[in-house]
């Protein structure tokens, strides 16, 4: 099948509600929560702990936390992923570029219909996750092929967790910052999991989570372990700034509920490092190529003020490579390894 004329390429993101207020959120969480690929568990249970518990005291909960970032221009992560794509397609020659959300809007239907009335019958389909996860890839996969008329259709980016583009683009956006800022520690928070989810890339149970240093196999790396391709995305980002990997650590951060998630856990860790002594922290978060409410009001904000309550002189949240020249090359770059496109230099 060729990739050439008669091709788009959509970026795919998790979503945003649509307005920074109780009603917006609770159509989104609904919509998100309500995904099984997101609450694993039996259906009547997952229905009773959204509609009981989750929605009745959530929403304004999340629209205080949205308010606290939202722009003249709208959600953070909307506004620098439709920059993102312009800029993507500035970089492709001839080939048009989309978003879609999986939740909320504009939804990846609007982008797959944006991208025929733009005269594409084939696609380019990339989340923008670099690290795979049944929660995150796996739901926009089983959504796309739900839209799609054939699989032939489509060429997919699995994971770019340790690809030389998106390793180099947060090498831009994290360097300058972390040479100003002179960090004591550096902490790679990535977005957690249910352990239940990671286990499901080892379904004989011989090795997921049952030692310590499990994760830096590389084969669970290649299986599809989310956790083991975090761990792999800190040792990139080592080896590109050249930190001294003493001054680094892995955590992950956004659980929700009581259940058993990856560890350890970013607040946990926050702890850990001030008793240690630290008192210069910053923060990167390589599980997002774009900013959004987890980076910006979780660490940036929450992440801070617990930081200084710990008795931390200053966190710095590094920010996401967003819709900068690097990550516009980087994409560029996977979506011409899937194409092929030409890359315009």
């Amino acid at each position: 099948m060729s990739f050439a004329s008669g091709t788009g390429v959509l970026l795919i993101n998790l979503g945003t509600p649509d307005a920074p207020t109780a009603p917006a959120l609770r159509r989104y969480l609904r919509q998100f929560l309500g995904d099984p690929r997101v609450l694993v568990m039996p259906a009547p249970i997952r229905w009773l702990l959204l509609e009981l518990v989750i929605l009745p005291r959530r929403p304004k909960q999340s629209a205080h936390a949205y308010q606290q970032i939202w722009t003249p221009e709208g959600s953070p992560l909307l506004v620098e992923m439709l920059a993102l794509g312009r800029a993507v397609e500035a970089q492709l020659e001839d080939v048009p570029v989309e978003i879609g959300m999986r939740y909320g809007s504009p939804s990846i239907e609007t982008g797959l219909e944006k991208l025929r009335e733009r005269g594409a019958e084939r696609f380019v389909l990339l989340p923008m996750f670099p690290q795979q996860a049944e929660a995150v890839t796996g739901s926009i996969r089983a959504e796309c092929e739900r839209l799609l008329e054939a699989p032939e259709q489509a060429r997919w980016i699995d994971d770019f967790y340790q690809h030389p583009a998106f390793l180099e683009a947060w090498r831009e956006a994290a360097e300058g910052v972390l040479g100003e800022f002179a960090p004591d520690h550096i902490l790679m928070s990535f977005h957690g999991l249910q352990e239940s989810q990671v286990k499901r890339s080892d379904p004989v149970g011989e090795h997921c989570l049952v030692k310590p240093d499990c994760c830096e196999d590389p084969a669970a790396q290649a299986g599809g372990c989310y956790r083991a391709q975090c761990f792999a995305t800190t040792q990139g980002l080592i080896d590109v700034l050249g930190l001294d990997a003493q001054i680094v650590s892995t955590s992950f951060q956004s659980r929700l509920g009581s259940g058993r998630w990856i560890q350890p856990y970013t607040d946990e860790r926050l702890t850990e490092l001030a008793k240690r002594g630290v008192r210069r922290l910053a923060v990167l978060c390589p599980a997002f190529v774009t900013d959004n409410l987890e980076t910006l009001e979780e660490i940036g904000m929450r992440g801070a003020d617990q930081w200084r309550e710990l008795g931390g002189e200053e966190l710095c949240l590094v920010p996401c490579p967003n819709s900068g020249d690097a990550m516009a090359t980087a994409v560029a770059t996977l979506a011409a390894e899937a194409g092929p496109f030409t890359v315009a230099r």
